[in-house]
């Protein structure tokens, strides 16, 4: 059972339902057939009783997800965003169905996992991260917002981590991961091919009992007093200048990171991370999500942002507005308006 492109592998073996992200050459980034080929075959398995358990991986040594096809976005954005718009509301269906899968889910998140990556593996019931995890939520970097039920996730980290990870861009590690609550459980990448073949010989539990290592410390944690006092303030502006002059160098490093991303988007990223802390569910979150990506499609900044990332490659943006003072509540608030296909559950 695979897609008609190949870029979804499936199998079942002994009542395990093995699904394989497969695009190693572009870090397994999802397209919207990759999607909803990912939703179809959860959804047969949900009801099969031949299946008991699912397991997530990606094709390659790099990682599971890089992400979202960004390239593609950027094509659609410069025409009628019509691709972008259904491209986005497969995905957080899909985010949608995977956190309420009833079967075990089996996420194995190793190597890198940035974005739309998150939004298959950090909701599943069973989220496995390795040594070579580097997990990120970058999107402020080319003019976008945290998507794909992320903010769930880093609006319900300890203190202020969350706010961090999103404001910044900057990855973090497995352990990392376990301490802001995208994952559960620590594993070794040496040891995933055992774990594996744990699961079907011996069940979920006994596999992770068997193969679960104690994760080395949170270096997110381990800075956790800095980043609780300086994300405190009101603004991204007010952080900024609080990271500036606090006497940590990593504090100063952040704000250096947070004054090259699109003000616009950090703007709006804060009040996302915010509003989500107060929503009760994940589809409650990525109904906003679905709005926010919907207004930044309509922004300078998306395109501007994946043309210097991805396109052109001059890795210099010109963000507009080009600074956080010029960023009005009202443009912000116009990222949260309704739209007229919101997602529905």
């Amino acid at each position: 059972m695979t897609g008609e492109s190949g870029e979804v592998l499936t199998r079942i073996a002994d009542g395990v339902g093995f699904v394989t992200l497969n695009r190693p050459n572009a870090i397994n980034s999802l397209t919207r057939n990759m999607v909803n080929r990912l939703s179809a075959v959860l959804t047969d398995w949900a009801h099969d009783d031949a299946v008991r358990a699912v397991i997530l991986s990606g094709a390659g040594e790099r990682g599971l997800c890089a992400g979202g096809d960004v390239v593609a976005i950027y094509h659609s954005a410069r025409a009628d965003g019509v691709e972008a718009r259904r491209f986005w509301r497969d995905e957080y269906l899909l985010n949608a169905q995977i956190g309420r899968f009833p079967k075990p889910y089996v996420s194995l998140m190793d190597g890198i996992v940035m974005g739309g990556g998150v939004g298959v593996g950090a909701h599943g019931n069973i989220r496995v991260v390795t040594d070579t995890t580097t997990m990120a939520m970058p999107e402020v970097g080319i003019g976008f917002i945290p998507d794909v039920g992320g903010n769930y996730l880093l609006s319900r980290a300890p203190g202020l981590l969350g706010l961090h990870a999103a404001l910044t861009g900057a990855p973090f590690s497995g352990a990392d991961a376990i301490a802001l609550g995208f994952a559960d459980h620590y594993i070794p990448r040496a040891k995933l091919t055992e774990f594996t073949q744990a699961i079907v010989a011996d069940g979920v539990e006994r596999a992770l009992a068997n193969h679960t290592v104690e994760p080395p410390p949170s270096n997110l944690t381990a800075q956790q007093d800095w980043i609780d006092e300086c994300y405190a303030r009101e603004t991204v502006a007010d952080i900024v200048d609080t990271l500036q002059h606090h006497g940590s160098q990593a504090a100063r490093d952040a704000a250096k990171l947070i004054t090259t991303r699109s003000p616009i988007a950090l703007s709006v990223t804060l009040e996302a991370v915010r509003r989500a802390a107060k929503l009760d569910t994940l589809e409650d979150v990525l109904t906003q999500d679905y709005r926010v990506s919907c207004a930044a499609l309509r922004s300078h900044d998306l395109v501007e942002g994946i043309r210097a990332q991805l396109i052109d490659k001059d890795r210099n943006p010109v963000w507009s507005p080009a600074t956080l003072a010029d960023v009005s509540a009202t443009e912000v608030e116009g990222y949260f308006a309704p739209v007229d296909d919101d997602l529905k559950f």
